[in-house]
């Protein structure tokens, strides 16, 4: 299995087998879990040489473990990216991203639509750092470029965005770095992963995930990773994830993702059908405004560059703003009432789960962002954001039918 060229194989395979190694021990099928602090060394000379780089091994589990490396080169083959590294969380992934690759007096132009934490962080926290963040539509080529000042050393941006599913052109803003040479284009990839979205193969220079969604997709497991070239892994890895976040994944939830990925392709593809089905039928519905799903033609021009670029799957993610006035209803309590009534969704944030999710954008995951910031870009208090699971998506359909005709 080990000597399998990966770059042959097509995507169901590299999920189950990229980044395993036979087990030398007892030939254990299933990626065993390290769960060690340390480790030991044969003799000094050993030891000095794992601890110095001439000599391959791991030394202490916040900066490396044989069950997390597994994890790491998987997730780097399925991205196509030369390394890996995995956090704690997501927001691990993407604080240690941003203070592994930049220094004080850098500038960031950040996409407009991020989710709330990535905002609090980029509006709130980096500035204390000397960091600072100009916020556009990273859709618009030309507010990119307006923004770009001659120390920015970093453009960010989520597509599909959290959560308005507003899409921008992978290709199109990695162009921008043959005239602007020494800036990095970070994309999070948590709404569209592989076999969805590679943003690395469209010219981004970094990819992260909240690996706590699609990637272990089972709502078990906390988690981040990004994936890169091995220089910027190696500064994430030593600088960040090592040190000054230390938020290394724990080998057991580097084992659960593990086996997660397995069925990742199947999984997924799942969801963006199901996706796609609701959102034909809540197009369909008159209490609601509008829907917001990339595979929608009324999507516009989102709906035309994520034909180019999303390899015919548009995500398991939809949001769907309430017809204020409905039947008397405001926007924001027929948002509640349909919340309330649905039966088979969880009330509950996070995404990629099998069981189906739905949650306020403005009152939950994007609440600490100010409110004329989420008016601007269209996160309003009729807003619904609903993670579609696995379940038969005719028994979502009918779930959503009931729960309209309570309206």
């Amino acid at each position: 299995m080990s000597n399998m060229d990966m770059k042959k194989m097509h995507f169901d395979t590299r999920a189950i087998h990229a980044g395993y190694h036979r087990d030398s021990d007892f030939g254990a099928l299933a990626t065993p879990i390290y769960q060690t602090s340390t480790f030991t060394f044969t003799s000094a000379d050993h030891a000095m040489g794992v601890f110095s780089g001439q000599i391959p091994g791991y030394d202490y589990t916040r900066a490396g473990n044989p069950t997390i490396r597994v994890f790491e080169e998987k997730i780097a083959e399925l991205e196509h990216g030369e390394d890996a590294v995995a956090a704690s969380s997501g927001m691990g992934a993407i604080s240690s991203t941003l203070l592994g690759l930049l220094h004080s007096g850098d500038h960031i132009v950040c996409g407009n639509t991020v989710y709330g934490c990535t905002d609090v962080v980029m509006r709130e926290i980096l500035p204390d750092f000397g960091i600072t963040a100009t916020f556009v539509d990273t859709a618009d080529l030309a507010a990119v470029e307006a923004a770009i000042t001659p120390n920015t050393k970093m453009i960010y941006f989520e597509t599909p965005a959290n959560p308005t599913l507003h899409v921008t052109d992978i290709a199109a803003v990695a162009g921008l770095k043959a005239k602007h040479p020494g800036i990095r284009v970070v994309v999070d990839n948590t709404f569209a992963p592989p076999p969805v979205q590679m943003p690395l193969t469209l010219g981004a220079d970094v990819v992260v995930h909240s690996v706590t969604k699609y990637i272990n997709g089972h709502g078990d497991v906390i988690g981040g990773v990004v994936v890169g070239t091995k220089d910027d892994i190696a500064a994430i890895r030593s600088r960040a994830v090592g040190k000054m976040t230390g938020t290394p994944l724990t080998p057991f939830c580097a084992y659960m993702i593990i086996r997660g990925m397995k069925t990742m392709g199947l999984r997924v593809r799942q969801h963006c059908e199901n996706a796609l089905a609701l959102a034909r039928y809540l197009e369909s519905c008159p209490c609601v405004e509008k829907v917001y799903y990339p595979g929608l033609e009324s999507m516009g021009a989102d709906y035309e560059v994520a034909k180019r670029q999303m390899n015919g799957l548009y995500g398991g993610m939809i949001s769907f703003v309430m017809k204020d006035g409905y039947n008397g209803h405001s926007a924001f309590d027929a948002a509640k009432k349909v919340m309330d009534a649905v039966e088979i969704p969880a009330i509950a944030v996070s995404l990629g789960d099998p069981d189906s999710l739905i949650q306020h954008p403005a009152a939950m995951t994007h609440v600490k962002v100010p409110k004329d910031v989420r008016e601007q870009v269209g996160i309003t208090d009729g807003m619904i954001r609903f993670s579609v699971g696995l379940e038969d998506v005719q028994d979502l359909i009918e779930d959503f039918r009931q729960a309209f005709a309570a309206l």
